[in-house]
């Protein structure tokens, strides 16, 4: 029975899109599957682990008979990009067995029955909803992600709270070393709402929304929330936990102001990080009036100095810091100038941008 008939591209760019979370290995079997549906012309692909789920579809999807059918996602995508650009694949489902044919290539792959592949039900009722551009999301949860924790047993911070309140979108997060906080507007107004959506779910979403000004709509009721936008629906589970109260841990009137190009400090820490312990990664940064200095040194009795000229006229001051959490601040403002706020050698460190109260990122001192 023929499946479909399309371009290799226009079956791969999809299958791309809801692959991401399929995990390479799991105790279900058909978890390593994405369900494909035909449908009155058009393909839906889907994939789920339990905890989060993917759809995307597609209009125009050619000839070929209505089936669902799950097939192995991860095979079938590298055999789409092993294959030329503009290659005309078909699909031929015989028995249990998908065959694709692409030109003189054959791949014969087994399926699962598509009744058995496991469906996330969104919760109807009263929800929180509200939206925002893909653009203004995507540049705020890049601002604010690389500060989760990734394995912590305090497995509410394995994520990033999300605070809907009127028409402003919070996203705070943190792994109890540093923590990063943006706002931003949305449309209209809704009733101040709290989650922590669940590490694997942002990183996903960073990956898949554009730089556009097109929109992402925000969906949330009990214990899921649902992200649409552009042809892709995901839906995801939320992480049940108190998250920390992230006020306190921001520095009231650090006294210290340090005002720097941002790409110039950026890139003296990189040239220091090289000779950083590879375990702790610690620099110390020396301040004195208009002067900037960073020095890391390793085991093997190496050491780096650089320094650069910044605006400041406090009083001098060294402070040690994990250079690895300076990069990222650094690496994902995405601004010129960048403000760093100071008070002792061990209190945090408090990084703003220039007439914009919007973002926040604290980064805890350490000794060396």
């Amino acid at each position: 029975m023929l499946l479909l008939t399309t371009s290799r591209d226009e079956l791969l760019a999809p299958l791309q899109s809801v692959s991401g979370i399929v995990e390479k290995r799991h105790t279900l079997p058909i978890l390593s599957n994405v369900l494909i549906e035909k449908r009155a012309g058009a393909l839906t692909l889907l994939a789920t682990d339990i905890e989060i789920q993917i759809r995307t579809t597609t209009e125009g999807a050619g000839s070929g008979e209505e089936t669902s059918i799950t097939v192995a996602a991860r095979k079938l995508q590298d055999i789409l990009r092993a294959l030329p650009e503009g290659t005309e694949v078909s699909l031929v489902l015989d028995d249990k067995r998908l065959t694709l044919r692409a030109g003189k290539s054959r791949f014969a792959l087994q399926t699962l029955p598509a009744a058995d592949y496991p469906r996330m039900q969104f919760n109807e009722g009263a929800a929180v909803e509200f939206t925002l551009s893909q653009k203004a999301f995507k540049r705020q949860l890049s601002q604010v992600a690389y500060a989760m924790a990734a394995q912590d047993v305090r497995y509410y911070l394995n994520g990033l709270l999300l605070v809907a309140n009127g028409a402003e979108l919070r996203l705070v997060a943190t792994d109890g070393h540093r923590l990063a906080l943006a706002n931003t507007l949305i449309d209209g107004s809704v009733p101040r709402t709290e989650v922590i959506l669940p590490r694997k779910t942002v990183l996903e979403l960073a990956r898949q929304l554009s730089d556009s000004d097109d929109p992402v709509e925000i969906t949330l009721i009990g214990n899921q929330a649902r992200f649409r936008f552009g042809p892709i629906e995901l839906i995801t589970k939320l992480i049940d936990g108190k998250f920390p109260d992230y006020d306190r841990v921001i520095p009231q009137g650090n006294p210290k102001l340090v005002k720097a190009r941002r790409q110039a400090l950026l890139l003296a820490l990189q040239r220091a990080a090289i000779l950083t312990n590879e375990k702790f990664r610690g620099l110390r940064v020396q301040l004195e009036a208009g002067i900037l200095r960073v020095i890391s040194s390793n085991a093997e009795q190496e050491e780096a100095q650089d320094e650069l000229e910044v605006d400041y006229s406090g009083d001098a001051l060294e402070i040690g810091f994990n250079v690895s959490y300076l990069l990222d601040v650094l690496n994902n403002v995405g601004t010129d100038e960048v403000e760093i706020h100071l008070n002792e050698p061990m209190s945090s460190a408090l990084f703003t941008l220039p007439g914009n109260d919007e973002f926040k990122a604290v980064v805890m001192p350490m000794r060396i």
